[in-house]
């Protein structure tokens, strides 16, 4: 069996690259050519964390793709030294079930996520989008980032966190780094990071909605991916009701996506409100922006069929570059 862990995930799965998973995922999740039940989770109250298991199969053009991800996210490992988000992805045989390969799942994660809104950043931002905005400066932001600057040719980044010391490490990390511009600027406010943004990535872990609908710009595009429980959100309801909206799952987007069942139960949306799935879009199914002054929201949960198909996608380039380790099994 081959082990990658996080500097092999990294090295076999460049954004380009994690896109392009992500758009067959999707397709074949909308398309029906996948399966993937809803996600378990195991609350650990006394830990302050959360265990998530999340299988899926994925049928597209390019193969077939199974795989089992357990992540879990405990709010105390800060204190401990240790990342937030614990995780590893095991990739099975879609023919005879037999394990073939694990990986370091929190790197996937990150990556996975960020070329969810990369894919989604492609479909909906506007076509001359330059001002990017992120909101939130840990993991999951730097890819963000880089996604984002795989699709459009961002010029100029704002980055908000309640941490300044997260801004600077973020700033030092990522300003002119890959398709990164040196441009990258620290935000005092969310106001002054969103109030010029065209693209907008919310990536927190906050409870209630980090920026305000009366600071954003016409034309812009919300990728927000930080919230997936039904009591939390980053989102104000003023912009889900006005944003032409789209999800990575229906399914999933309705049971836990805050961000849009706060707006349901409050009666100011209803499941309608949303346009379409991802998927739809890339099979050409559903319209995505209609005008230059629409403003799109990309709400992300996080599917399993991700996992599926960036872990696949890691793997073929992992054999091609030799790289990780094989065990016995």
């Amino acid at each position: 069996m081959l082990v990658l862990d996080a500097a092999a995930v990294r090295q076999a799965l460049p954004m380009d690259a994690a896109i392009k998973a992500m758009r067959r995922a999707f397709a074949s999740l909308s398309a029906g050519r996948a399966i993937m039940p809803m996600r378990s989770q195991i609350s650990i109250r006394q830990h302050d964390g959360v265990s998530l298991v999340m299988p899926a199969f994925v049928d597209d053009a390019e193969g077939q793709s199974l795989a089992v991800k357990v992540v879990s996210l405990f709010d105390r490992n800060a204190g401990r030294g240790l990342p937030r988000i614990q995780s590893a992805v095991l990739v099975l045989s879609p023919d005879t079930g037999q394990p073939l390969a694990l990986l370091e799942g929190a790197a996937l994660t990150a990556i996975r996520t960020g070329a969810a809104s990369g894919l989604a950043t492609d479909l909906l931002a506007r076509p001359d989008a330059r001002t990017a905005a992120i909101l939130g400066a840990g993991v999951q932001a730097r890819t963000q980032l880089q996604a984002m600057c795989v699709v459009r040719a961002i010029e100029t980044v704002w980055v908000y966190d309640p941490n300044p010391a997260a801004v600077e490490a973020f700033i030092r990390d990522m300003a002119g780094q890959g398709q990164a511009p040196p441009d990258i600027r620290p935000a005092s406010t969310p106001r002054e990071a969103v109030a010029e943004a065209d693209v907008i990535c919310a990536a927190t872990t906050s409870r209630t909605p980090v920026f305000a609908d009366a600071d954003l710009k016409a034309g812009v595009h919300i990728n927000a991916v930080g919230s997936y429980q039904p009591d939390v959100r980053e989102v104000p309801t003023e912009t889900v009701v006005r944003a032409r909206v789209f999800v990575d799952s229906r399914e999933a987007a309705l049971q836990e996506a805050g961000d849009l069942i706060q707006p349901i139960r409050q009666g100011a949306i209803n499941p309608d409100h949303i346009r379409a799935e991802l998927g739809e879009l890339v099979l050409g199914r559903a319209r995505g922006r209609c005008c230059a002054t629409d403003v799109t929201l990309f709400k992300a949960v996080g599917v399993a069929v991700q996992d599926a198909a960036a872990a696949m996608e890691a793997l073929d380039r992992a054999a091609r570059l030799g790289s990780g380790q094989t065990v016995s099994w």
